[in-house]
């Protein structure tokens, strides 16, 4: 019997915010497997910024979306058929499975998922790409030393709240910036933060400077925007500023209104000595046993935390993307796609 597949497929490139008329929900058929491959049932979706890039045109570090393929995204899934010796029917994998329902991949292109490690959803989140990116992120490209004061964007996101957890591990004053208070809490009263402002505040400048008496060795950069701006001003000399993304300025059709920010923060580089750092997570894959090891382990002796965005259902993942680029999840956003065998 031939299995139905339902796809989010890209149909129009968004101009600003996407929205529901750039896509298609649709059903296709399974395609056949070939050698080595293996048909996986998607029980879990990840959702995150860079997907927002994916969607435009515009030449990147990664191929566009063409006009009636699916949305890229990874995913965790359960193996239902296969003609690899590397995977069996039942195996959970995890792979680029896209915005759908089914998908069949080149083993070659799947990672085994151990459900007994941990809820095979944190695959996606604390111990998968975006763990991965907070772990490089602050420890490679920060370069941490004790004492230090680290201030990290979108602080209870699915890279920020890592990031902190992991800098106060290394012995760093964390201070986070959040949209809500609720979030400001969160990262306070659970992640173990110093101190958390939100960037809805008409003094944020003001509030972060507050925070930050000694000044900001390191500033863990994903959001842009705003918050850039109030961050720049405070950077000590020598400081660091890993860049992972930049999402406030992900959905602009023209340039901000103001001045030229670039001679301001040329010569800051400059005076200051700064050390910027945008990194591809990618290129760091070498970092992942290293990353599971130690993530892992701190998850397991209670030293860190997460919290996932749950959103049921793939008919409601364009509404949930939207929301995850005004900055509406609480948590690393996933979309429950079918029922998890493990739970």
């Amino acid at each position: 019997m031939t299995i139905q597949r339902r796809r989010v497929e890209l149909i129009k490139r968004p101009v600003g915010l996407p929205m529901p008329s750039d896509f298609d929900i649709c059903e296709k058929p399974v395609p056949d497997l070939g050698p080595d491959q293996v048909l996986c049932r998607t029980i879990y979706l990840s959702l995150d910024p860079y997907m927002r890039g994916r969607m435009s045109d515009a030449k990147s570090y990664a191929e566009s979306v063409q006009l009636g393929d699916v949305v890229t995204g990874e995913a965790v899934s359960e193996v239902l058929e296969s003609t690899s010796d590397k995977f069996a029917p039942g195996d959970i994998v995890a792979g680029m499975n896209g915005w759908q329902s089914h998908a069949v991949l080149d083993a070659g292109d799947v990672r085994r998922v151990d459900p007994a490690a941990a809820p095979i959803s944190t695959a996606l989140g604390v111990l998968g790409m975006p763990g991965l990116t907070a772990y490089v992120g602050l420890l490679d490209k920060g370069q941490p030393k004790e004492g230090e004061t680290l201030v990290v964007s979108a602080a209870t996101g699915a890279v920020g709240a890592n990031v902190g957890q992991i800098g106060k591990l290394k012995g760093l004053r964390v201070v986070g910036i959040a949209s809500t208070r609720e979030k400001c809490d969160y990262a306070v009263n659970e992640l173990g933060f110093d101190a958390c402002v939100s960037h809805r505040s008409d003094t944020l400048r003001e509030d972060l400077k507050a925070v930050c008496p000694d000044g900001i060795d390191i500033y863990f950069e994903s959001v842009g925007g705003a918050v850039q701006q109030a961050v720049l001003p405070l950077l000590n000399v020598h400081a660091r500023v890993p860049v992972c993304g930049l999402i406030s300025w992900y959905n602009l059709t023209v340039l901000p209104d103001g001045p030229d920010m670039v001679p301001g923060l040329m010569r800051q580089v400059l005076t200051k000595r700064l050390t910027i750092s945008g990194f591809i997570i990618f290129d760091h894959y070498d970092r992942h046993r290293d990353f599971i090891r130690d993530v892992g382990g701190w998850i397991r002796d209670g030293k860190l935390k997460y919290r996932e965005d749950i959103v049921n259902g793939l008919d409601n993942a364009v509404e949930a993307f939207q929301g995850l680029m005004e900055g509406r999840n609480f948590g690393k956003l996933v979309i429950r796609v079918s029922e998890d065998p493990t739970a």
